[in-house]
């Protein structure tokens, strides 16, 4: 993960359409009237912020947390299969399914964690943690991860670049990559909505393949030794289920536990940009600007933190994506300063609210897709269902905190209250 400076600079030198709302059709450079990267007013600030966050020492790594952080969790995981053990051959040990479940994805934070260097010093030491937690506890190939999520942070939401635009089978805009590729992918995006958490159900599934697929493309020395450690995971966790288990107990405990591995993750990782502005390919403007407008925050106590592995400041965590988990939350009332001084606005939400608007937002491009309005010529006209989120006739969306006014340039989006 490269620094925040170097980031904010690759990305204030991109230039192209504007901002979008949410919604099928992206609007043309003309009707976006997006500034320069160069001339965002944020981008100043930022660097300024910057500076302020480094010198108070809030890019520091924080080895005591995580210390205790990776030893409570992993003992965690370990007390889990213990008492799958003592279950023993009973429908009871279902009961442990949810549990290892849940323990699989706060190892998956940490690992999150690992891949944004926020744990360790060196890279080399938070990619040794990246691949115990992700390739041997959980699974999942910690190098396939990496430079997927590294991408999402340097284009989030932007149409083309964000892997996470159009990822999987549930599209959120018609315009989407991959839609209309067939007829399942077109009946899919009609129905999103209603599909949107039985197929957050087989998220951990897509992981696994996608990390394995890239794996047996790569066939160097890296690949063969995550290979192995996602082979020696495999091994040893079907051998426990099977060893304590008849074959349709195990069976049926895997369904539950995996089930339960990506329904966790999902809801930790969608509320912080479905349903929030999408950006064109490239689009003109500031590092700090594409961060904020792109991200939503959910509102909360430690125990949301926990729970959603702090992916609940998911605006302080793009603005700066290597700070240590904890340090987060110290850094919010400056992030929320510097929103409103530069009119980015400041969106947080209640964890519910963010789902209603996400389903919302899919109803509405789900109903896009069944209508299939005609664009006005130049693309710049949206079928009337196709407004992000819950957003209500006067631009507004109902519960939202909101610290400033404008949310892009030069009136290229509705204005936040």
């Amino acid at each position: 993960m490269c620094s925040e400076d170097a980031q904010e600079g690759r990305a204030t030198k991109r230039t192209a359409p504007g901002l979008l709302a949410p919604g099928p059709a992206p609007a043309p450079a003309s009707a976006a009237g997006g500034l320069p990267a160069a001339a965002d007013p944020a981008t100043a600030s930022f660097h300024a912020l910057a500076r302020q966050v480094r010198t108070a020492g809030l890019l520091d790594r924080r080895p005591g947390y995580y210390g205790v952080k990776i030893t409570l969790t992993i003992l965690a995981f370990f007390a889990g299969w213990a008492l799958f053990i003592m279950a023993g051959d009973s429908w009871a040990a279902l009961a442990v399914a949810p549990l290892a479940g849940m323990m699989f994805t706060q190892l998956g934070f940490i690992g999150h964690d690992a891949g944004h260097n926020q744990v360790f010093g060196t890279r080399r030491h938070n990619r040794l943690l990246g691949l115990i937690v992700g390739n041997a506890l959980i699974g999942l190939s910690f190098g396939w991860w990496v430079p997927k999520h590294n991408a999402h942070h340097a284009h989030p939401n932007e149409m083309g670049r964000d892997p996470d635009i159009g990822e999987g089978i549930v599209l959120a805009s018609p315009d989407a990559p991959g839609h209309g590729r067939g007829p399942l992918t077109s009946w899919l995006a009609r129905w999103q909505a209603a599909l949107f958490f039985p197929l957050m159900l087989l998220r951990s599934g897509g992981m696994h393949v996608l990390g394995i697929k890239r794996l047996l493309r790569r066939r160097d020395r890296a690949a063969a030794a995550e290979a192995s450690l996602i082979m020696l995971h495999a091994a040893l966790y079907l051998t426990v289920v099977l060893w304590v288990l008849s074959p349709l107990r195990a069976l049926a405990f895997v369904a539950v536990q995996q089930a339960v591995f990506s329904l966790y993750l999902g809801i930790s990782f969608a509320p912080n940009h479905k349903g929030m502005p999408l950006i064109g390919s490239a689009t003109a403007a500031g590092f700090a600007r594409r961060q904020v407008v792109t991200a939503r925050n959910i509102r909360g106590g430690r125990l949301t933190t926990f729970m959603l592995g702090g992916l609940n400041y998911q605006i302080e965590h793009h603005l700066f994506p290597s700070m240590p988990r904890p340090n987060l939350r110290r850094v919010q009332g400056l992030v929320r300063d510097f929103c409103a001084a530069t009119d980015l606005g400041y969106r947080e939400e209640s964890f519910a609210g963010s789902f209603r608007q996400i389903i919302h937002h899919l109803s509405d491009a789900g109903a896009a897709s069944r209508v299939q309005a005609p664009l006005a010529p130049g693309g710049a006209a949206r079928s009337s269902a196709a407004g992000g989120g819950d957003r209500r006739a006067d631009g507004r969306y109902p519960g939202a905190r909101q610290t400033a006014s404008t949310l892009l340039p030069s009136g290229s989006c509705t204005k936040e209250p």
